[in-house]
């Protein structure tokens, strides 16, 4: 039963778009994009791209870890070129956007702490988080 119902679900296209156009039921088996890593257990097309759009704009309010979650659970839309043109948009920048992010963050922390007060020079007690707590200890005891 649960075969046929996977067939049929198929031919129509469930949560899925035929690559090839094929109308064999093997074939289009083998090439049905899902939108998400879920595969067809994912959700509906509307509501992967309110998904990922929200997603998308959700890590411009300092969460760009959400841009990582968007590109990992769209990650087939990511790979394919040919897949769905209204979420790959905000999957890609997305990816963009996290790789700037964590290049960012990776570029300040290693010259933070390699650099340190030969960069910063006597500022960087000031950039120091445990001198910023020992400043807000001090003013709260």
């Amino acid at each position: 039963m649960s075969g046929n119902m996977a067939e049929h679900e198929v031919e129509e296209g469930w949560r899925g778009s035929p690559v090839s156009g094929s109308n064999e039921v093997g074939n289009a088996a083998a090439s049905v994009q899902w939108v998400t890593v879920d595969g067809p257990i994912g959700v509906q097309q509307e509501e992967a791209l309110k998904l990922a759009r929200n997603f998308f704009y959700a890590g411009f309010c300092l969460l760009p870890w959400l841009w990582f979650v968007n590109c990992f659970y769209f990650w087939p839309v990511l790979r394919q070129r040919q897949s769905d043109p209204l979420i790959r948009p905000y999957v890609l920048w997305s990816g963009v956007g996290c790789l700037t992010m964590t290049s960012v963050l990776l570029a300040w922390s290693l010259t933070f702490a390699i650099g340190g007060e030969n960069i910063f020079g006597a500022a960087w007690k000031h950039f120091a988080v445990y001198d910023l707590a020992d400043k807000y200890a001090m003013g709260f005891a």
